[in-house]
């Protein structure tokens, strides 16, 4: 009886400290950028708790930029759009707090070139498209490298923007 007593605090001290060290990684925008490119649901939200770890200014931006991801992984019609709503007023929040934050502007593009017709979220393309291409030099080589991936796959962005 006394071994299984010790076991099973054994157990779970050793599990505590497992699982305690199971807490999401620093915030990094190259994993950032990853898990938006190719994404799973587990993943958004793996990312989703280590965005906690972001710049406070920052964080409404890139949740809800994962938000409206997620959005589209997910089955039920009900459900899709509750993800993408709330997902679209964190980053809509976000951009008018910082109008000028040409990354923010780059996630709303991506969102928006990938949106379905019925959300009615297309209306920026060109807006975004010209800011991102005017404030490329002064973003960080995380997110730069980013958009240019991105131009591989994209019908507005392209990487002759940027030469």
């Amino acid at each position: 009886m006394r071994w299984k007593l010790v076991f099973v605090c054994v157990f779970f001290v050793l599990t505590g400290s497992v699982l305690g060290n199971a807490h999401p990684q620093k915030f990094e925008k190259a994993e950032f950028y990853a898990v938006m490119k190719s994404a799973t649901p587990d993943a958004i939200n793996t990312e989703l708790e280590t965005i906690k770890d972001a710049p406070e200014k920052e964080r409404e931006g890139y949740e809800g930029a994962l938000l409206m991801r997620k959005a589209g992984l997910l089955k039920k019609p009900k459900d899709r759009l509750s993800f993408f709503k709330q997902g679209r007023i964190k980053l809509e929040t976000a951009l008018v707090a910082d109008p000028d934050n040409a990354e923010f502007h780059f996630l709303r593009l991506i969102i928006q070139e990938h949106a379905p017709k019925i959300v009615k979220y297309h209306s920026d393309i060109e807006k975004d498209k010209a800011l991102i291409i005017k404030s490329f030099k002064d973003l960080s080589p995380a997110v730069r490298h980013a958009i240019l991936d991105y131009c591989e796959n994209s019908k507005v962005l392209h990487k002759e923007d940027f030469s």
